[in-house]
């Protein structure tokens, strides 16, 4: 599974994992049990494999949406679903992963509930916590991806600089060379 991981929060990349959340067709990143545990231990949220179900990757979309509720919710001064908090408060309640001290460092290890309530947990802290004043949506049209926003200043546009801030600076470049060179041609008299 191809996911950067640009907010600094898992339950903020977590609902990233539904792309183009406002299109017509958006991309679902979590298809399988595989591409559940995937996400999981690329984010950082659990390490190893985990036996994931067709279940797991059923109530794993169900808290991504019950997150991304309330994080609407914050984004756009309304107030929260009580079914999303609900979810994300169950959630929250099963044992978050348990780190474990091994020969290479620190691993945490989980079940696909603890794993989730780990990402339940977080969600709760940052829309909870100081960072909720800090969210703030990706400014590129196409990408819904939500960020803590801890630039100087307030003044971060893009979830990332590499993916939606080049091609937002890309493409008003070349918006701006389109409009230098049908200036210069109506400038230039014709013979």
């Amino acid at each position: 599974m191809k996911k950067a991981f640009s907010s600094s929060r898992p339950a903020l990349d977590f609902v990233g994992t539904l792309r183009l959340r406002r299109n017509a067709a958006p991309v679902e990143m979590l298809t399988s049990p595989a591409s559940l545990d995937s996400w999981f231990r690329k984010s950082g949220v659990v390490a190893g494999k985990t036996s994931y179900r067709v279940s797991d990757v059923e109530q794993a979309l169900a808290l991504r949406e019950a997150i991304h509720s309330l994080v609407a919710a914050r984004l756009t001064n309304r107030s929260r679903d009580e079914a999303a908090v609900s979810l994300v408060n169950d959630a929250a309640r099963t044992p978050p992963a348990v780190p474990q001290l091994t020969t290479q460092g620190r691993r945490l290890q989980g079940t696909p509930e603890q794993a989730m309530s780990s990402v339940a947990r977080d969600a709760i802290d940052t829309l909870s916590g100081s960072d909720a004043s800090l969210l703030k949506e990706c400014g590129r049209p196409d990408c819904t991806q939500v960020y803590v926003d801890r630039s100087r200043g307030a003044r971060r546009e893009w979830c990332a600089m590499d993916s939606c801030g080049n091609k937002v600076k890309a493409a008003a470049y070349r918006a701006r060379k389109r409009l230098a060179s049908a200036e210069a041609s109506k400038s230039t008299p014709r013979r």
